[in-house]
């Protein structure tokens, strides 16, 4: 018989729901909850982490850099980078990895900035690699000398206190950099919302820049800075427009190249420097895939050669390929070519603002002139003091003797102050310092030498006082310091610049068409097929997102050229050869990420171009319509974006191509309906055409007040008995009031008009 388990005995104690009652259901709306509980969040990411202040730096950089300060790393050996990072978690309680990680970018081993901040000994990595370095316990480092130019004035009141997280030591709130760090230190930063990516720029233009805008405002930056400077090199394509954009908003891009030199007796090419925004590995893995789909027949090999002696990528080529048109390929194709996006995104006072290149230097040396006034009040008040105690020791001077007699013959210690103060008729501080000096410097000749320094010292707060009260004058001591650090630390420029006509032309071959099927859906994705292996005419099932379905489907070839225009009034191009070809079950591109739209920018319509015969019909919330000739979107040069594509008087309610006319009948009819069910077919000979892009039209559909154009869709007449019934609604005056649609109308237009 099996042995009865032992059961739990119960407990008395019964709970019931009546002991716990259930918590109070809140209603509170959602813009609430964002408010209460996220936009602290978010605010907190934005001010303590990811955006930089005036000083150029992250707060995580600036603990780093103070605690190496703090712990007398600026001069003398280095120590195992494991101490500082333990030391760190004092002041940024973030974990020794995010703190490492932080260590390793500003040292000079990893050479991501132009002038590290950091002389370290050991593997940290590169900068154009994605190789890891080595752990902290291995590391070693110490502040480089570079850091007199951002601590200098730290201990003279320069700037701000505060306590650290736990309240057990202070951190400064800004480092005062004498030089517009913010600018010579290349950062990014992604917050809630929104991000910062600033180049860096030579320190030497940026000392000049600076000086220069302190005496004129209205300064040509571009004639100073020529253009920003990365610490990977490589070279800055020169376009004068594109740089004067950034200088003044702060956004904008320019590309920067590989550079590169051509082995003939090994016939190879040798990468000896890339852009600073991508990767030994990114370059080798496209270049690999670009040789595996048979683009690039002409390269046998490539490799990774960097060793001690810096970056060397090299390229095998094939026997009879010429150097210059594969590389010219490689830059179109890879990112040995690539563009560096600008977004100048600066706490300032504790708010996110997006600067240009003048706006912060102006925002710098402001806070740069607060920095050296308070620096110089210290200063003063220092003088002050010690020169209020030398009048005390002036006066022990009149008689020495009297002074040793007074505290002699003083019997408490606790009147000698006093005896002192009475004796010379000083204060209690000079009398202090009187009572303090040793007595074997109770001689003429010692008390001579301190109070010979008494008109030094009446000088110096005089010139003191004199440049407290002359922003122009701490001007001139800013320009002093600048010029100081770049005769001390300013470095040749290592991204050299590439104007255009230097540059030179290679025409790609002419690639045969090939047949395509173009698909657009709704939600803006498309996807370029091949018209085989099932893909026939509608014979395909379309992968789509949930409640997605498809818009355009169109068969034509490689050469046409593909139109989308925006809810923005604007006109992007591409050619099929632009897209992956996909299967049908795959989702396709998401052409506002892949052409590059603007925030909040969508897909209106998406028309094809060949040889941009025929015209482009639109219609507007408004009531109105008018054709534009295709032609006027054909551009000489290969522009891939078009503002002003069309009128912003009213919002598109449909945008569809025409093809020229052939014979009598008119191209194509269509079916506008109103918000008021009410409908009108016009054909295409109806439209007013009108040269000009942004052609307001004319009103084809008379509207009341309060009543928009819903829908427009092409109209297919098959010539049957049932189309009949649709004549109705043909107006051969325009404009028209339309007539009420009857309900097997909205229901045979689900059918027949062609979507």
């Amino acid at each position: 018989m099996a042995e009865k388990k032992p059961t739990k005995k119960k407990s008395k104690t019964k709970v019931t729901e009546e002991i716990l009652p259930p918590a109070p259901a809140l209603d509170q709306a959602i813009t609430d909850t964002l408010r209460v509980n996220y936009m602290p969040y978010a605010m907190s990411v934005i001010i303590s982490r990811a955006i930089p202040e005036i000083d150029g730096f992250k707060p995580s950089q600036r603990k780093l850099l103070y605690t190496m300060y703090d712990m007398g790393l600026m001069h003398g050996a280095r120590t195992k980078s494991a101490n500082v990072v333990g030391a760190t978690m004092h002041l940024n309680p973030h974990g020794d990895g995010a703190i490492y990680e932080t260590l390793v970018r500003l040292t000079k081993g990893n050479e991501t900035l132009l002038h590290p901040f950091i002389d370290s000994k050991g593997n940290f990595g590169k900068r154009f690699s994605t190789t890891a370095y080595a752990a902290s316990r291995y590391t070693e480092c110490r502040l480089d000398d570079f850091c007199e130019a951002i601590f200098g004035g730290i201990d003279k009141d320069a700037v701000d206190f505060v306590d650290n997280y736990d309240n057990t030591m202070k951190e400064p709130t800004l480092l005062p950099t004498a030089f517009p760090n913010i600018l010579v230190s290349a950062n990014l930063g992604i917050a809630v919302g929104m991000a910062t990516n600033i180049c860096s720029f030579n320190l030497g233009e940026i000392c000049d820049a600076t000086i220069e805008l302190m005496k004129d405002p209205k300064a040509d930056l571009l004639e100073i800075i020529k253009a920003p400077d990365f610490s990977t090199g490589g070279l800055l394509i020169y376009d004068k427009a594109a740089l004067h954009e950034v200088y003044e908003t702060g956004r904008g891009s320019f590309k920067v190249r590989a550079r590169y030199s051509y082995d003939k007796k090994e016939n190879c090419i040798e990468i000896s420097q890339i852009p600073y925004t991508t990767t030994v590995e990114a370059i080798i893995a496209k270049i690999a895939k670009l040789i595996k789909e048979g683009k690039l027949k002409e390269i046998s090999d490539v490799r990774d050669e960097t060793d001690l002696q810096g970056l060397k990528l090299t390229i095998d080529l094939k026997r009879g390929a010429d150097h210059e048109k594969v590389m010219a390929k490689l830059l179109r194709s890879t990112p040995l070519e690539d563009a560096f996006p600008c977004n100048f995104n600066v706490l300032i006072g504790g708010n996110p603002k997006t600067l240009g290149v003048r706006d912060i230097l102006n925002e710098w040396i402001a806070w740069r002139t607060d920095c050296v006034r308070r620096e110089l009040y210290y200063n003063l008040c220092r003088m002050e003091e010690k020169l209020h105690l030398l009048y005390g020791l002036k006066e022990l001077l009149l008689d020495i003797d009297k002074a040793i007699k007074i505290i002699r013959e003083t019997e408490s210690e606790k009147q000698v102050i006093p005896n002192l103060m009475k004796g010379f008729c000083i204060d209690e501080v000079q009398a202090e310092y009187i009572a303090e000096i040793k007595l074997r410097n109770l001689n003429r000749e010692y008390i001579l030498k301190r109070i010979a320094e008494t008109e030094k010292l009446e000088a110096d707060i005089a010139d003191t006082k004199d440049k407290l009260s002359s922003a122009k004058k701490i001007h001139a001591v800013i320009a002093k310091q600048l010029s100081d650090i770049k005769k001390k630390y300013a470095k040749a420029r290592k991204t050299q610049l590439l104007f255009t006509e230097d540059e030179p032309i290679y025409e790609e071959p002419a690639k045969e068409a090939y047949p395509v099927i173009v698909v657009l859906t709704n939600e803006g994705y498309f996807k370029k097929l091949l018209p085989h292996k099932g893909n026939l005419p509608h014979n395909e099932e379309q992968k789509l997102k949930e409640n997605d379905f498809v818009v355009v489907r169109e068969e034509t070839d490689s050469e046409c050229e593909l139109l989308f225009f925006t809810d923005k009034c604007q006109c992007y191009k591409a050619k099929p050869d632009d897209f992956e070809t996909v299967k049908a079950s795959a989702l396709g591109d998401y052409i506002p990420a892949k052409l590059g739209f603007d925030e909040g920018e969508n897909v209106a319509a998406m028309l094809l171009a060949r040889d941009y015969k025929g015209s482009v019909a639109f219609f507007f919330e408004n009531g109105k319509a008018v054709a534009v000739p295709l032609n006027s979107y054909a551009t000489k040069l290969n522009r891939k974006k078009l503002t002003n594509a069309y009128s912003e008087d009213s919002p598109a309610v449909g945008i569809f191509f025409v093809p020229e006319k052939e014979g009598k009948k008119p191209s194509c009819e269509f079916l506008l309906r109103s918000t008021q069910n009410k409908a009108i077919i016009m054909n295409s000979d109806q439209l007013a055409a009108k040269s000009t892009r942004t052609a307001a039209g004319v009103y084809v559909f008379t509207l009341k007040k309060g009543i928009k154009l819903e829908d427009v869709k092409l109209f297919a007449d098959d010539g049957s008995e049932e189309m009949k019934k649709y004549a109705k609604y043909r107006k051969s005056k325009l404009p028209s009031t339309g007539t009420l649609l009857e309900a097997f109308d909205i229901n045979a237009q689900q059918v027949k008009f062609d979507f």
